[in-house]
């Protein structure tokens, strides 16, 4: 059984983690190499005015820093071969270009070419490279940490329920759909399931955000990974490896973090074309302290080496794709799936949001609202004739009333009719429960009630032999945090607007409740998407909310398709967002990250580049006039400064969506 798709996740997690433990590794052994080079430099001496010389000093020097320059900057080296052999130079082409001609310069001056070496600055720039890098990888690790901790909710072992009653622990790669598991309390589910014996409180924040535990009884639905708080729950395998909740989780996730970003383009066309000017700057340097100052060689190849250190692309290849990561993982913490990465940082320029209303800002799921007597019958007695009438009916609005009623009349030649209603003899007398438009075709008067019972609502009316009874009213009803959540989305500036099947009169209820100012009402299914482009056309950028079934044609039409309420079905091929919750707040939510991601991608391209447009005249000592130069290993700490900068600034996504 191919549970979770682990191999290729696993293996790309271990390729990291090997890459830090190598950097690190590397990192300390050079260390103590590097101090004694440091203390035997005569430059570091004259700085500090100590002295410390005997005989071989100098050879320890050279031979500590030419195997610093090979094991330590191997990693360097190797990628500074890569690159060029691809023909594709980057950062890792400027760091071996830099590191290479400070130590052949340097063992140079060793063997006799007049001049002063650079041993100490190479040791002290390949020491905060290996540091740098140990940090960056550190950092990309930490970015997939949800995903980490979501491969890890599943169990290894599992007990199943065989049956003759007995359980036995089995590996979870030996289950088959069907056969069912035993789960303890403070257990996780193994599979995705159907409660088939027992009662338990069930944690499922970490698979769908959500917080609340959730009560579970037979026949109720659970999610492998998800957390049995108390009770014992035997669960009936439902799903397997890759079509678990959990596993296509994974893979969405993996897909959307792997997916590349327009903006990520732009800064591998700005890194490439810094590689360049790095190394153009570099030569012009070198020739301009060379031939126009009455500075030695080894200032002007210290000069020449901060440059190009102080160039390297390296944060602005770390700026977004950390961001990615990052945002990624807290989406899929929170319940929120990313499957189409550009649709979702475009939501920064949205203007309009389009609120599907059953079943997503309603329940969609009808309650009675009120019921009336147009007769001499008590309203207890229209309910009660009405659910019985209704409990023979499998339409939504007939469960509605027939919950209602507890003890029911026996019903005779019950007869459904399509789009108007039912009809049953009770007692031996005919009665019908029909639609308001059933009635006007029977030339009937639809009788009003004095309250406005039947304004915004659907109803239903008891007729016995062409004399209305009595009306029921339902409603559906406005789902928890709906209101919240049309006023979150006004808070980011965007309009949002209501779209339904329902009646005008339906539809302006609920909108009044949600404090929406506008809605299109009696929309059919397969005119929404037509809807959705009109408001284009009229030049709004526009994001569809829906349940993804009967909403598809909307969903892929918006230019953000966000399917809420989702559940375990996560693979709605025409939704860019796919909320696992019932939850409409998380429409702004997901909103206001992709919005949040894009504006860090900017503000880290920014900071990339920005260092180096400061950065490189500085290294290339335009003040040296001034007395403000910076050395190759200045360059290095601000260069690696500027990577961690970036890192931290991708990391603080999390906390601006509190």
């Amino acid at each position: 059984m191919d549970c979770c798709s682990t191999s290729t996740k696993t293996g790309h997690r271990s390729h990291h983690e090997m890459m830090v433990a190598d950097f690190k590794r590397r990192f300390w052994i050079s260390l103590p190499l590097a101090l004694i080079v440091l203390a035997l430099s005569p430059m570091i001496q004259e700085f500090f005015n100590f002295s410390l010389t005997f005989a071989g000093a100098r050879e320890i020097v050279m031979l500590f820093s030419t195997f610093i320059f090979f094991y330590g900057g191997w990693p360097f080296l190797g990628g500074l071969y890569v690159e060029v052999k691809a023909k594709n130079p980057g950062m890792m082409t400027l760091i071996g270009v830099a590191i290479t001609v400070a130590f052949v310069y340097s063992l140079a001056v060793f063997f006799g070419f007049d001049g002063r070496d650079l041993f100490w600055e190479l040791v002290t720039l390949i020491l905060i490279m290996l540091l740098g890098h140990w940090i960056e990888m550190r950092s990309v690790l930490g970015a997939s940490k949800a995903l980490q901790e979501l491969s890890k909710l599943l169990p290894d072992r599992v007990r199943r329920v065989r049956e003759d009653g007995k359980v036995e622990e089995i590996g979870l790669e030996e289950l088959s759909v069907g056969e069912k598991v035993q789960v303890r309390p403070g257990e996780k589910v193994p599979v995705d399931g159907v409660v088939f014996k027992g009662e338990g409180s069930v944690n499922e924040a970490l698979l769908s955000g959500e917080s609340k535990p959730i009560n579970k009884t037979q026949g109720s639905e659970v999610l492998g990974g998800s957390i049995n708080l108390d009770g014992v729950l035997v669960v009936e395998v439902r799903k397997l490896g890759r079509d678990s909740y959990l596993s296509q989780v994974i893979s969405l996730v993996e897909r959307a973090q792997q997916q590349k970003s327009k903006t990520q383009d732009l800064a591998n066309r700005a890194a490439r074309w810094l590689t360049f000017v790095a190394l153009g700057a570099g030569a012009i340097t070198l020739l301009a302290w060379l031939f126009f100052s009455n500075q030695s060689s080894a200032y002007a190849l210290q000069r020449t080496i901060a440059v190009i250190v102080i160039a390297c692309p390296h944060a602005l290849g770390l700026a977004i794709p950390l961001v990615v990561s990052f945002s990624t993982s807290i989406a899929a913490s929170r319940g929120l799936l990313i499957r189409d990465r550009n649709a979702f940082e475009n939501s920064r320029k949205l203007d309009t949001v389009v609120l599907d209303k059953t079943g997503t800002l309603t329940e969609g799921e009808f309650v009675l609202a009120a019921v009336k007597s147009f007769s001499q019958l008590e309203e207890q007695e229209v309910l009660a004739l009405a659910g019985s009438l209704d409990a023979h009916s499998a339409h939504p609005l007939a469960k509605a009333t027939a919950a209602k009623v507890e003890e029911k009349k026996e019903v005779e030649a019950f007869k459904a009719l399509p789009g108007k209603g039912v009809e049953g003899k009770i007692g031996g007398v005919l009665y019908q429960l029909l639609s308001p438009g059933a009635l006007e075709e029977k030339g009937i008067e639809v009788p009003r009630t004095k309250d406005g019972a039947e304004k915004g609502r659907s109803g239903s009316y008891l007729v016995k032999e062409g004399q209305v009874l009595g009306g029921l009213f339902l409603e559906d009803r406005v789902r928890s945090g709906a209101k919240e959540a049309v006023a979150k989305i006004k808070a980011l500036g965007l309009e949002p607007i209501m779209l339904t099947g329902d009646s005008h009169e339906v539809a302006e209820r609920v909108a009044k409740e949600l404090g929406l100012e506008k809605f299109f009402a009696q929309v059919l299914p397969e005119k929404k998407a037509a809807v959705i482009e009109e408001l284009q056309k009229q030049g709004k950028k526009v994001a569809m909310v829906g349940d993804g079934i009967n909403d598809a044609p909307a969903l892929a039409q918006a230019d953000l398709g966000v399917a809420i309420g989702a559940g375990t079905d996560v693979a709605i091929e025409t939704a860019d967002v796919i909320l696992a919750k019932n939850d409409p707040e998380d429409i702004a939510l997901v909103i206001k990250l992709g919005q949040k991601t894009y504006a860090k991608m900017v503000q880290n391209l920014w900071w990339a580049s920005g260092y180096n447009i400061l950065a490189i005249p500085l290294a290339a000592g335009v003040l040296a006039f001034a007395g403000v130069v910076l050395s190759p290993a200045v360059g290095a700490v601000l260069m690696s400064l500027s990577t961690v900068i970036v890192a931290f600034n991708a990391t603080l996504l999390k906390w601006q969506l509190r």
